[in-house]
């Protein structure tokens, strides 16, 4: 195992490394949330790639394919059919906004008002993300070393957390580029060939195992809907997926560099899951489907290859849990703390370097308490699943209706949130935190107050509107300051109410 050891040190020292070097590129707000954006194809679909494949993709994915056989792709399949949908339908508008938060936009949409509640709800979702990222470290770190499940969360975390914090996006963006390829390298081109020779091949998979194991829809009709509901509008509307479509440098690069990261999770998650199947003809009998990843990768690989993979899998989670992180922490900031302090549009600091220092402490901060939710949280799953009903449940409706639906308001977004959300809990209490109606039935509640709502108010002001379009268009924008826009602020530009009409 030296041989393993050594990859995995050389790895986790270069991520801090790439850490260093992007704290001296982070300059200014933009530089370290957004890394200037000025991302190119080549860098954006990597790291976008790298931020949606974590450890639930990776490690969970191969256990579904270890339970349902290839139909054990879908979750993951259907995490890379949002991401395709965001990049061809929405990311090119979303990128025009320069924004750096989800609530910026609802702000520049609906006139002000929206943004603090919809900024709890995002930050909720963002810090169970990271904790549900972080706890994983504790089943790599056991594989490998054998250590502590406490002191495995908190060697992972702490490495994220300082590089996350020295240099932001930038140090995410460049750390992602290593995870993507180490990943690429690690499962598809090494792991999964290996798996499967090592299986007997595909038709030696096939003659030892059931045919539903073949099945496309194995897994259940049900299931793959609400994967849909749950992950690809999840993929829509994530802050720590908007703000990676935030560092695009281009129309162009938001588009198209998003649709091959789409692309490669859909090959991503095909992998996983024949990974999975070929586990299930090794090990028939593993009580818990999620061990398969390891076992697989222990008994089957040689010395070095081991090492490799085991960094993939530990690639996988550091990409999502930092890109949660800094997402978290934005939200904190930008959305939260801002507000409560009483900052307006035009309060921003007069140093950028002073912008830079709050959000490190911010990071640094979340990613603390991060930590130490992962040390008492058990239970990942349930965890991951309330974030993302809360997520979907309150927050699908009125972003996606602010973008497709003019005559959607304030009022209306508002209820949709707090409907949305307060149904979504009370439904996770009443049936079950893993139930499906609480996204279900949260959801057409939160459509349905929405529609509601927004009919029986009146209209946003035009003048609004007016500067929404203008900032769709990619005009108006203001790097220096929040972008948050009210009925007032957008009044006093009746030049840009003209031109959009």
């Amino acid at each position: 195992m030296a041989v393993d050891y050594a990859v995995i040190v050389v790895y986790l020292a270069g991520m801090l490394a790439m850490g260093w070097w992007g704290m001296r590129r982070a300059k200014s707000k933009s530089e370290f949330l957004v890394a200037g954006r000025r991302l190119g194809p080549w860098m954006y679909s990597g790291t976008m790639a790298a931020i949606v494949l974590g450890g639930a993709s990776t490690i969970g994915g191969v256990g579904l394919g270890y339970k349902y056989g290839l139909s054990g792709a879908w979750m993951v399949l259907t995490i890379g059919l949002g991401l395709l949908a965001l990049s061809v339908f929405f990311s090119a508008r979303i990128a025009r906004l320069k924004v750096y938060t989800v609530s910026e936009m609802l702000d520049l949409r609906y006139g002000g008002r929206a943004g603090m509640i919809s900024g709890l709800v995002m930050w909720a979702y963002t810090l169970m993300l990271a904790v549900t990222s972080t706890i994983a470290y504790a089943t790599i770190f056991d594989v490998l070393f054998d250590i502590d499940r406490t002191v495995s969360i908190v060697l992972g975390g702490a490495i994220v957390v300082a590089y996350s914090t020295l240099g932001g996006m930038w140090s995410i963006t460049l750390t992602d580029m290593v995870q993507f390829v180490v990943k690429t390298v690690g499962v598809l081109l090494l792991l999964l060939p290996i798996a499967v020779v090592k299986a007997g091949g595909f038709a030696e998979m096939k003659a030892q195992l059931p045919t539903e194991y073949f099945a496309p829809l194995g897994i259940g009709g049900e299931t793959i809907f609400t994967y849909v509901l749950i992950y690809t509008f999840g993929m829509l509307i994530g802050q720590d997926i908007w703000q990676r479509v935030f560092t695009a440098r281009s129309d162009r690069t938001a588009r198209w560099g998003g649709t091959a990261a789409g692309t490669y999770c859909l090959v991503y998650a095909i992998a996983g899951a024949m990974i999975g199947t070929a586990a299930k003809v090794l090990y028939p009998k593993l009580d818990n489907p999620d061990d398969a990843f390891a076992m697989i990768v222990k008994d089957e690989l040689p010395m070095g290859v081991r090492g490799l993979v085991l960094a993939a899998a530990l690639a996988a989670v550091m990409s999502t849990s930092s890109g949660a992180l800094i997402a978290c922490a934005t939200v904190a900031n930008n959305d939260i703390w801002s507000r409560l302090r009483g900052l307006t549009s035009r309060a921003a600091p007069e140093d950028g370097h002073d912008e830079v220092k709050g959000n490190r402490v911010f990071i640094l901060a979340m990613g603390v308490a991060v930590i130490a939710i992962a040390i008492v949280l058990n239970d990942v799953i349930e965890a991951l699943t309330v974030a993302y009903n809360l997520l979907v449940g309150g927050l699908l409706v009125p972003i996606l209706g602010g973008l497709l639906w003019k005559r959607g308001t304030v009022q209306g977004a508002l209820a949709a949130v707090g409907v949305g959300g307060v149904a979504v809990i009370g439904l996770m209490a009443a049936y079950g935190i893993l139930a499906e109606e609480p996204v279900y039935y949260g959801l057409l509640a939160s459509l349905a107050v929405y529609v509601t709502v927004s009919l029986l108010t009146r209209p946003t002001d035009a003048a609004v509107l007016a500067h929404w379009r203008e900032r769709l268009a990619g005009r108006g924008s203001d790097e220096d300051a929040p972008a948050t826009a009210t009925a007032a602020t957008a009044a006093t530009a009746p030049g840009q109410d003209a031109q959009a009409r």
